[in-house]
């Protein structure tokens, strides 16, 4: 909570961070039972991986209904997190395992694992690597090949670092991101790391109608063909189709 207040501090602060609110375009039905971890928009569906032992899932959600479409499994011992895209693949971490899974995106069948250093929270695509959140301030950059790390970079706002940067999605040349426990989403300069946006989406959950610390805002995906950007939380019987406004 001290982020919290922190990032709202900051936010009322005459700083060169832009601040922006939302509007909701509309709502789809998302499952209830869905620990969202990772999100992401492809084709004409969306993408989403779920967290807690033993409920773990990668799965192809049908957006008007919110159902899975295909769906696979992560082993009981494991707590799924970030997904992204990669070529015929979508590459997924998991929370403190150490290990990452690929699956062909045209039927989830599994197709081998990897290891990495250190925790995993959010994934996504910048370019020719993946950019992995691991709870601190810094954001990883690997190579999807063979998933060595290629730089780091810090996240800053108004030159401080935060932390607890968890699901993140890259739209238009930048890193969007949620920070985790807050109702806030960031937009990150993926080569300096400077929060060039804050988003505040204070009031989303409550219309979600949702309560308790684990229901916490988390998923975002963008249809960059049409340019729709979703968002949702974890638990949540709502997926939400918003657009920024009152940026300044």
């Amino acid at each position: 909570m001290i982020l919290l207040f922190a990032l709202a501090a900051a936010a009322a602060d005459p700083a060169p961070v832009e601040r922006c609110g939302y509007r909701i375009v509309q709502s789809y039905p998302h499952d209830t039972t869905s620990f969202t971890q990772g999100l992401f928009w492809d084709g004409d569906h969306l993408y989403e991986g779920t967290g807690q032992y033993g409920r773990s899932r990668v799965a192809r959600l049908d957006l008007d209904t919110g159902k899975a479409l295909a769906q696979t499994s992560l082993p009981a011992d494991q707590f799924g997190e970030g997904i992204a895209r990669w070529k015929d693949q979508i590459i997924g971490v998991t929370w403190q395992n150490g290990i990452g899974h690929r699956w062909s995106i045209k039927d989830l069948k599994p197709l081998g694992n990897f290891t990495y250093a250190g925790e995993g929270w959010g994934l996504t695509t910048v370019g020719d690597q993946l950019v992995l959140s691991d709870g601190t301030s810094d954001l990883r950059f690997l190579d999807p090949e063979t998933m060595t790390e290629q730089k780091r970079v810090t996240v800053r706002f108004g030159g401080r670092p935060i932390s607890m940067i968890n699901e993140l999605e890259a739209i238009d040349g930048q890193v969007w991101a949620n920070i985790w426990m807050t109702d806030f989403m960031v937009r990150i300069d993926p080569e300096s790391g400077d929060v060039a946006s804050l988003v505040d989406l204070s009031g989303l959950k409550a219309d979600a109608g949702v309560s308790g610390d684990d229901s916490v805002l988390n998923g975002i995906a963008w249809d960059a063909k049409k340019k729709r950007l979703f968002v949702t939380g974890k638990y949540w019987p709502k997926l939400y189709e918003i657009t920024l406004s009152d940026c300044r």
